[in-house]
């Protein structure tokens, strides 16, 4: 089991770190900006500090892409808040009490995946746990110059499209522990409003 925690130690949990999973960074926009969104809520609240940077030089955000079954809270599943950049855009969670980023997920469970940003997972064992191959995607969209290159495209999606249809055939995807019974996510997603994302995009 590979250990989470947010950056207080009030959110923990625990993700089964076997079988199909993807280690990536990604450089659009979206995930920039949720970062960013995020670095906003800490300075805000007088709460900058932070043992690893949400973004990295270029503005890209390491994932880890498991499985939402996978996943299991051990404490404080009440500090969990949602925020989605569009009506129709990803679920992108954070914790209440130090605006840690866990993860992206689509809309409904049935998207199935989650994916986990390293600021809230154990970094000295990210190589022991999920490989040390690490692609790159979304390099157009990254800052500065030169652009990373983007490498690892085709074996994420190969793994993505398995960890889906996997989870769905064998009805795994129903144990999400970010939604309700029902189907609807476990805290009520805020809709930032265009304005908001504009400037959490724009280039710095």
């Amino acid at each position: 089991m590979h250990q989470l925690q947010c950056q207080c130690g009030l959110v923990r949990a625990e993700v089964d770190c076997r079988g199909t999973h993807n280690r990536l960074i990604c450089y659009c926009t979206d995930c920039r900006a949720f970062g960013r969104f995020v670095v906003g809520l800490r300075e805000t609240a007088a709460n900058s500090g932070s043992d690893h940077p949400i973004l990295d030089a270029q503005g890209g955000t390491e994932l880890i892409q498991v499985a939402q079954s996978k996943l299991r809270f051990l404490q404080g599943e009440d500090q969990l808040l949602a925020v989605r950049l569009t009506e129709q855009g990803m679920i992108r969670w954070y914790t209440r009490c130090c605006h840690t980023p866990i993860g992206n997920t689509m809309a409904s469970r049935g998207g199935a995946f989650i994916g986990l940003i390293h600021s809230c997972l154990t970094h000295p064992q990210l190589n022991a746990d999920f490989g040390d191959k690490v692609a790159q995607l979304n390099t157009n969209t990254a800052l500065g110059t030169p652009k990373p290159q983007q490498h690892g495209l085709f074996r994420v999606i190969s793994s993505f499209l398995w960890l889906l249809i996997s989870e769905r055939v064998s009805g795994r995807y129903l144990q999400s522990p970010l939604f309700n019974a029902d189907g609807s996510p476990r805290s009520v997603p805020r809709v930032l409003n265009a304005a908001e994302v504009t400037d959490l995009k724009k280039p710095v």
